[in-house]
Order: structure tokens, then C-alpha cells, then sequence
């Protein structure tokens, strides 16, 4: 009988002109899942022509030429879902087609439903709906509409508006600070040729990771490889992992003044540490003991005994080594609120870290890395980034090392962290404490 790591043991099939097929065994889950990743370097040239692609293929192929065909059909497979969005890791850009359907086993018939979705998956990404030889004129400027609409719209949802603000002005010279889904100026300039033009260079340049996740039978994989084997492939990119490791000469303070009930404070920080660097999971723990729950020190001291925050958290983007502390706070409070934060990393870094602290922060983390395997996309979403880093850690790995950390790795760690840049949102009238 396979114990649940077995299960979810990573293999790589195959690997041809720039097209991995990796399959994640796993009885697990009642659903097969199809993922298909696209990578290119975060450019401004590049991030909204990428972003819009996926938009303008879900509309429609050559056979299913309506959204309305397309859900029809997967419809009649028992309800199989197809998505697809665009993400970001560090500098990293990253166009995701997924498709999940019920595994034949479970439908009490005779059913082949793999040969039905895969064959949909397939034809989104390789057989689009054309008019003379290029993307449909209705589709794409409906799509420009609602990516013009998504990206303004952002705007709205203050709390993560203010981290992606931070991220943006923090990394303001380099790539990470290119949105995922571009910039609203770039839309316009895109017309159905220009973007079908990108979309060649797409399939024949980029990378791309497929992830099986599921029960898949030795024929559907050979199948699946024979298909993106058969994708006319020209010279693909080597994705770089970008510029992870900077020490800051000055502290960037931004001021932003909009109609909000409540002032938003980020603090981005420079880690200086990969995931694959020796120390990372030393990080993992560090950042769970500053911000990454009810047993953190930002929880326990900025919020519950000074009460200077509504929330306060931190997080990691792991792929350009970025920390970011994020709280909602009075405005009045701003420089009191910098000034304990940064006496809780100091703590830190002083190796003022109690054994409840640790143990808690590593029990944390502990629950977080197994809730992942409970859930399909995220066992694929973990093991894409797996692959990312170049690291080979599957969950019990990743446990093991988290749980290894000393109180000295991570107070030692501390020396590497730097404060970068002080976003700061606040009201119109909304005044700082002096």
C-alpha cells in the first residue's frame, strides 16, 4: 500500500525541446488534473500581450467556437472544469491553462473522459477560434475591455492594493515590479494581429511544465507527451531567476492619499536568501515567528498588547527573496507602529525568541505544508515550485527541514534582512504622526 508521500513522488516523463511532463501519482483525490505552464520573463514589452493570450484562447477553438460550446461540452464530461490565469514568481511570469475532470473509476461507467478534456485542453492552447487566419476581432477587444477593467479594478481591494503598491515601488527598476497582468496603457496598442503574432513566438519560445495529478494510465501519459511533442518548437528561453540578493543604500518612504476607512502600512524587506539557499527554511521559520500567526510577535505585541494594528502579518515572496510586513492601522500611528515592528526583528535577530515562539512557528508552518497535500492544485502548485527553485524537497522533506532549525540559524538569519521601502496609504486628509 503507498503511504501518501508515495503517492505524491514527483516524477519527470519526459523532456523535449523545452517541454517537461512531470506525473504527481496519487489516489488522494477523485479528480485527474491537466496543468500546463507557460514561463517568460516578467518585461513590460511582453506582461500584457501574456496576459491577455490566455483571455482570447478560453474563448474559443477551431471546433468549439463559443465560450457557450465549450461549456456545453465540458458539460456533457461530467462536468469538467477548464481555467486559466496568469501568476507571477519573482521575476517570473507564468500563463497557467488547467483542466480537472472526475477519473473514470469514479463515474460508474465505461467512460474515457481523458481523451475528451485533454483533446479540449489542447486545442485552447494550440487550435484557437480564428477569422482569415487570426484572433477574432469581437474577442479580443472584449477581452482588452475586461483586462483594462481588472487591472483598474485592483484598486478596490485596499488591503492587497497596498502589498502589490509596496512591491511595485520597491522593486520599481527592476522586473518584479511589472504587474502580472500588465499596464492599462499597453492594452490599446494591441490589436487581433499583433497579438496573434506574440501568440507564435509563445508556443514556439517559451518553456513550458505540464503536471499530471491524479490516476493516469501509461497510455494517457504517452499521450500526453506525443501531442506537446508534436508543437512546433523553435529556440526556447532560458528563464533567469533574476536579482535576488541586494542590500538597500537608502530607505524609499511612499505616501499614497486615497478615500480609505483605515490607513494601510507595508514594510518590503530584502532577505538576501533563495529557496534553494541553505538558510532558506531558517527564513520559513523566521518570518512565522515575526508575522505568520496568532504566536508571532507583530500579532502578540503590535496588536494584542499595544493595539496599534486592526491586522498585522508578514509574508515571503520566496522568489525574489522580498519580506513584506503588512498591517492596517490608524494613521496617527504610523511611526509608532515602524518603530515596534522593528524592534520585533531586532528581538529576533538578538536571539530573543522563546521556545514557545519557535515550536509554535514551526508547528505552524508544519500544519500549512500538510493542508497542501490536501488539496490537488496546491500539491501541483507545490512541486511547480519545486522545479522553479531547483530544489527537490517533496512535503515530508520540507517538514523535516523546517523542523531542524535552530533558534541560532534564525537569529543569525536576521543579519541578512534589510528594510527596503515604506509604503504607506492613508486618507485624503489623513495626517502622520510627527
Amino acid at each position: 500500500m503507498k503511504t501518501a508521500a508515495q503517492e505524491e513522488k514527483l516524477i519527470r516523463v519526459s523532456s523535449q525541446k523545452g517541454v517537461n511532463v512531470y506525473y504527481i501519482e496519487t489516489d488522494k483525490f477523485k479528480t485527474n488534473t491537466i496543468n500546463v505552464f507557460f514561463h517568460d520573463e516578467l518585461s513590460r514589452e511582453r506582461a500584457t500581450l501574456n496576459a491577455l493570450l490566455p483571455a482570447v484562447l478560453r474563448r474559443g477553438t477551431e471546433k468549439l467556437p463559443t465560450q457557450q460550446d465549450i461549456a456545453l461540452f465540458l458539460e456533457e464530461q461530467y462536468g469538467a472544469v477548464f481555467d486559466c490565469y496568469v501568476d507571477k514568481k519573482g521575476e517570473r511570469q507564468i500563463m497557467l491553462f488547467h483542466m480537472a475532470y472526475i477519473a473514470d473509476k469514479y463515474t460508474g461507467r465505461d467512460t474515457k473522459l481523458f481523451d475528451n478534456v485533454f483533446g479540449l485542453l489542447f486545442d485552447i492552447i494550440t487550435a484557437p477560434a480564428l477569422r482569415n487566419g487570426c484572433f477574432r476581432e469581437d474577442y479580443t477587444a472584449q477581452e482588452k475591455e475586461n483586462l483594462r477593467r481588472l487591472i483598474e479594478g485592483r484598486i478596490n481591494e485596499k488591503d492587497r492594493y497596498a502589498i502589490e503598491r509596496c512591491y511595485e515601488e520597491m522593486c520599481s527598476n527592476e522586473p518584479f515590479g511589472i504587474y502580472e497582468y500588465g499596464c492599462v496603457e499597453d492594452i490599446e496598442k494591441i490589436t487581433p494581429d499583433i497579438l496573434y503574432r506574440h501568440y507564435a513566438k509563445f508556443l514556439e519560445e517559451l518553456p513550458v511544465d505540464v503536471f499530471l495529478s491524479g490516476s493516469f494510465t501509461d497510455e494517457e501519459i504517452n499521450r500526453v507527451v506525443q501531442k506537446f511533442g508534436e508543437m512546433k518548437r523553435g529556440f526556447w528561453k532560458n528563464i533567469d531567476a533574476g536579482g535576488i540578493y541586494r542590500r538597500p543604500d537608502v530607505i524609499k518612504e511612499v505616501t499614497e492619499k486615497l478615500d480609505v476607512n483605515q490607513s494601510k502600512l507595508s514594510l518590503g524587506f530584502r532577505t538576501n536568501t533563495a529557496p534553494s539557499d541553505i538558510d532558506y527554511h531558517a527564513l520559513m521559520v523566521y518570518n512565522s515567528i515575526l508575522g505568520g500567526g496568532i504566536h508571532s510577535k507583530l500579532f502578540r505585541n503590535v496588536r494584542e498588547k499595544e493595539g496599534l494594528a486592526y491586522y498585522v502579518f508578514s509574508m515571503l515572496e520566496s522568489f525574489k527573496g522580498l519580506m513584506l510586513v503588512t498591517c492596517g492601522i490608524d494613521g496617527k500611528n504610523k511611526n509608532r507602529t515602524i518603530d515596534l515592528v522593528k524592534a520585533q526583528m531586532d528581538e529576533i535577530k538578538n536571539g530573543v525568541i522563546s521556545d514557545h515562539e519557535i515550536n509554535s512557528s514551526k508547528m505552524y508552518l508544519e500544519n500549512v505544508i500538510r493542508s497542501m497535500r490536501d488539496n490537488q492544485f496546491q500539491t501541483v502548485s507545490f512541486y511547480l515550485n519545486q522545479v522553479i527553485a531547483g530544489t527537490n524537497d517533496d512535503f515530508d522533506d520540507l517538514i523535516g527541514k523546517v523542523n531542524a532549525v535552530t533558534k541560532q540559524e534564525v537569529s543569525e538569519l536576521g543579519n541578512k534582512i534589510f528594510l527596503d521601502t515604506i509604503y504607506f496609504l492613508t486618507t485624503k486628509d489623513g495626517r502622520e504622526e510627527i
